[in-house]
């Protein structure tokens, strides 16, 4: 498959795009060709709008497709619309395939889109249609979308948004969606035994071209060593996540090959600023003083979380997002403003009336991120260095998301990952660092309750321009604020570490999604 017009992530335009894209069909094969895929989880929700999280986000972009298509390297291209452009500073019409069909024989039109954007202002992920204020169908082949304010990144934000089939979610329910997913994508769902497997059958009609590949298996195997294991006894063709423990040891192995690459992932800390904290028993939160915050910030040891804790693998995060977003700053570095000091911590706990420290709790998973628990017990460890008593509290990644769901009442602080596929660093601030409950659609996952009127306004002014220039330059701004407030603490960025037998051709994705229909096997 080639795409043209492919556009950077900090350089694309708002002004009319014209995209085209051209399918090559996958030659025809003589045999069926069977991947296995060893993942460090089940897929939570077939549904695209039940939530999304890494596992579930790999079984949607199998078996659903978006009108606007995110590359491997996080270069957006034509997907079900094959072109666009902006017909006035609000107004964006999309020209949608004509050749397209869902697994159900249904044809693909613009009622599909318009079905899907209705849902999905009513679902638990309506913070992705946050910026559109209307949408309609022009004719079957046409669909216009308003936006409340002229708002440059519209396309990235549809490249997540999964197009449903309106004629079957009507006809089996909403409650069979997550059972029985109907999408437009290179594969259909064959089998979903919960905790054991999830089989996907190749849709031989796919419109960019039938997959190379017939079958996949996804296996959740939870247990990092057992992963290993099961690659290396040929149970697996590949995994994910291998173990950093285990990497030298596959690389040992003739027959497999061990694939890094910096993740998009980055571990964060969210600190809590209500006046009063759950688990500090004390009648003011010592996190609202930034001196509190920028003294935990101090206590830690980035290099030698990377070094000790995850042996090389990791990269000490200088912002919240990496360098080719937009809204990172050039030459800013959270680790030359708050280098490991930890005397210069015990001072500024000390200046903010906290000299023998106070206690709390931090909420982790063990099970969802690189050596999570053992990351939480170094933190334990460092801030006991100014007097903080950080009781752990690690569950697994299916009790997590639910335990930390805004607005929480029991979460003082809390270590999780977030990414930002989108490129656009205000996907992410307008949804964590936005005042909770002032604008629909903002501040949903702000679980520190942070709020600073100046980054509302940053944001939203990023939200109200056509140019992404401009938008760029307002979350500049916004980033800088963000950096002296410490609301959060940024940690590192994982490595994507992945581990194949010979013959998988592979090269991992920016985004961590694992899609087949980039891969082949050549035995």
């Amino acid at each position: 498959m080639t795409m043209h017009a492919r556009t950077p992530l900090r350089h694309l335009l708002a002004g009319a795009a014209l995209l085209t894209v051209l399918a090559t069909p996958a030659l025809a094969q003589d045999e069926t060709k069977t991947l296995t895929v060893g993942l460090t989880a089940d897929a939570v929700h077939l549904d695209p709008q039940a939530g999304e999280e890494l596992s579930s986000n790999i079984m949607f972009y199998h078996i659903y497709d978006p009108l606007i298509r995110r590359d491997a390297n996080l270069e957006f291209g034509p997907g079900l619309a094959e072109s666009w452009e902006l017909v006035d500073d609000t107004t964006w019409r999309f020209s949608l395939r004509d050749d397209v069909v869902f697994h159900n024989g249904e044809p693909f039109t613009a009622d599909d889109v318009v079905f899907t954007l209705e849902r999905l202002k009513a679902s638990l992920m309506a913070n992705l249609a946050k910026n559109i204020e209307s949408f309609s169908a022009i004719d079957d082949h046409t669909v216009e979308i308003k936006t409340f304010q002229p708002y440059a990144a519209l396309p990235n934000d549809l490249a997540a948004i999964l197009i449903l089939n309106r004629e079957h979610v009507t006809s089996v329910g909403e409650e069979q969606v997550d059972l029985q997913p109907v999408g437009t994508g290179p594969y259909e769902l064959e089998e979903w035994v919960k905790e054991d497997r999830l089989v996907l059958e190749a849709n031989e009609e796919y419109w960019a071209g039938a997959p190379e590949i017939d079958r996949v298996v996804f296996r959740p195997i939870t247990n990092p060593a057992t992963r290993t294991a099961a690659l290396l006894t040929g149970e697996l063709d590949i995994v994910q996540d291998l173990s950093v423990r285990d990497v030298e040891r596959v690389r040992r192995e003739d027959g497999f090959e061990v694939i890094t690459r910096p993740s998009l992932l980055n571990l964060v800390l969210a600190l809590d600023m209500r006046e009063k904290s759950p688990t500090i028993p004390l009648d003011t939160n010592p996190m609202q003083d930034r001196r509190v915050r920028e003294a935990i910030a101090r206590a830690i040891d980035v290099d030698t979380l990377s070094k000790v804790v995850m042996n090389g693998l990791s990269t000490p995060s200088e912002q919240y997002v990496p360098e080719t977003h937009i809204g990172y700053v050039e030459g800013a570095s959270f680790r030359e403003m708050y280098p490991f000091d930890v005397e210069r911590a015990r001072e500024l706990m000390a200046e903010a009336g906290y000299p023998d420290g106070f206690e709390m709790t931090l909420d982790a998973t063990n099970n969802r991120y690189v050596n999570d628990a053992q990351i939480a017990q170094a933190l334990a460890s460092m801030l006991s260095q100014i007097g903080i008593d950080l009781e752990l509290n690690l569950m697994p990644r299916a009790n997590f998301f639910g335990y930390i769901r805004v607005p929480s009442e029991q979460s003082s602080f809390i270590m999780s990952g977030w990414d930002v596929p989108s490129g656009d660093a205000g996907s992410m601030y307008a949804v964590m660092f936005y005042t909770r409950g002032v604008k629909e659609g903002y501040g949903q996952v702000n679980r520190g309750s942070y709020s600073n009127p100046e980054v509302d306004r940053l944001v939203e002014a990023a939200d109200s321009t056509p140019r992404i220039e401009e938008r760029d330059a307002h979350l500049q701004e916004a980033t800088k604020i963000l950096l002296e407030d410490i609301p959060m603490i940024p940690v590192h960025y994982e490595q994507d570490i992945y581990a194949a037998r010979d013959g998988v051709v592979f090269e991992p994705r920016t985004d961590k999604f694992l899609w087949a229909y980039e891969m082949d096997i050549e035995d």
